[in-house]
């Protein structure tokens, strides 16, 4: 490979300047895609990055060659929290450890968790008012903390959704900090912001050790952690999972398993406000599938255009934005070196804004995703789950319940979004809205 050169990209004495990129990632990588291709590189400090911004680059990392790969530094920052769990781990341990669960977020699984989605639905749309102003993103987080642990885990743990969803905002902001050009220095100094990660990781630990005892007295359960604790290895070792492995899976799922959809609903319902004649169809929809009633898992094929609702919404705000990998060996990508331990990025929400294979990206359009429209789209134009091994095993459980939820809430609801508000991005583990977003419920006759 020495023929080959580096990748194009700016070439300024320092590269880019990690401060400013800590503070501006998206500008900066949108920036990057559009002035430098489908393959850009730079330094960031010490680091090389290389940006991917074309389907067939994402593909060869993300599956032909994913084997020359592991996850980037955010994830080794994430096992701090995380642990060894699907997310974070590699390797053997991943393969056997998805081998364990994936059995648990087959079809028929899922589709028997969504009565208790909608139920949790139904009951958030009962405690709304006509004329109520709230934070949909803070609702959003109650709901599906509560789907998951009702789901998932067994438990009612709506009532601790303010602890939950505080602690996890401390810890993903604490992990992104960590990142920055300073991150470790100031990790070992006694400040606050320290202090606040160290007791947030202490209350999700807690909760994770009290489910996982309380499933331990009273196995008798088919949810998903009773499971954990029975899964056992039938095509390697025939072994379970240790106590750490049940709880470093337990914490991945139960985070993972709610925050992702709480963010893509969140914006889901913004875009909707913002766009009546979209928001119209949607109700349509709705109307004639379900004349009155309340979802079910069988109107989850028939809700087509909500689903496309939902799908849109992802490409425009993905609530898992960013997909970090480092080069194990030096490597070709594209006719371009990349040297090993590069910094490898594919990012769903510069992808998704590529109007080579997204005419006026900006434009928010659910008929992008009817099947005429989207036959001919490359796979890795849209990724908002990820790809190859390491896709993320609760699309089909997020799907579902993002499109039943969105069902039950819109069928009889509008939600107006307050206005003056400025939507602030803000990208950490996943996609947020800096300052959460006000809407009004408006009864739908």
């Amino acid at each position: 490979m020495p023929s080959a050169r580096l990748p194009p990209g700016p070439r300024a004495p320092f590269g880019v300047n990690p401060l400013t990129f800590h503070r501006h990632r998206l500008e900066i990588l949108l920036r990057v895609a559009r002035e430098y291709g489908d393959i850009a590189s730079f330094l960031l400090g010490p680091v090389r990055v290389v940006l991917l911004n074309h389907p067939d680059l994402v593909r060869e990392v993300l599956v032909t060659r994913e084997d020359d790969f592991v996850k980037g530094r955010g994830i080794d920052e994430l096992r701090r929290v995380l642990g060894q769990g699907l997310l974070s781990s590699e390797g053997d341990l991943h393969r056997r450890q998805r081998r364990l669960i994936q059995p648990l977020f087959r079809h028929e699984r899922i589709a028997a968790y969504a009565a208790d989605m909608v139920e949790v639905a139904e009951r958030t749309a009962g405690r709304f008012r006509d004329g109520e102003t709230f934070d949909v993103a803070r609702e959003m987080m109650r709901l599906t903390l509560a789907i998951v642990g009702k789901t998932l885990f067994g438990v009612d743990v709506e009532g601790e959704a303010a602890e939950v969803g505080e602690s996890l905002s401390t810890v993903m902001r604490w992990t992104m900090n960590r990142l920055s050009p300073f991150g470790g220095l100031l990790e070992k100094l006694p400040l606050a912001a320290n202090r606040r990660f160290r007791e947030s990781l202490g209350r999700l630990d807690a909760l994770i050790e009290r489910m996982i005892t309380d499933r331990r007295r009273d196995p008798g359960h088919g949810d998903l952690l009773a499971l954990l604790l029975a899964a056992q290895d039938v095509e390697g070792d025939g072994g379970g999972m240790s106590d750490r492995q049940v709880r470093d899976e337990a914490m991945t799922l139960f985070l993972a398993g709610h925050e992702t959809t709480a963010q893509a609903l969140t914006f889901t319902f913004w875009l909707l406000g913002h766009h009546p004649e979209v928001e119209g169809r949607l109700h349509a929809e709705l109307d004639s599938v379900l004349d009155g009633r309340a979802p079910r898992a069988e109107d989850y094929g028939k809700l087509v255009y909500t689903r496309q609702v939902l799908w849109e919404s992802m490409r425009i705000y993905p609530p898992a934005w960013i997909i970090g990998r480092r080069a194990l060996v030096d490597l070709e990508l594209g006719g371009h070196r990349v040297p090993a331990g590069a910094l490898v990025l594919a990012s769903p929400f510069v992808s998704h804004r590529d109007p080579r294979f997204f005419p006026d990206p900006e434009r928010f359009d659910p008929d992008r995703f009817a099947a005429s429209a989207s036959a001919d789209r490359p796979r890795y134009a849209y990724y908002p789950f990820g790809g190859g091994s390491r896709v993320c095993i609760g699309e089909g459980f997020a799907a579902m319940e993002g499109t039943l939820v969105l069902a039950s809430l819109a069928r009889r609801f509008r939600l107006r979004p307050v206005p003056g508000q400025t939507l602030e991005l803000e990208p950490l583990v996943t996609l947020r809205p800096r300052h959460g977003l006000r809407v009004t419920a408006v009864r739908r006759d």
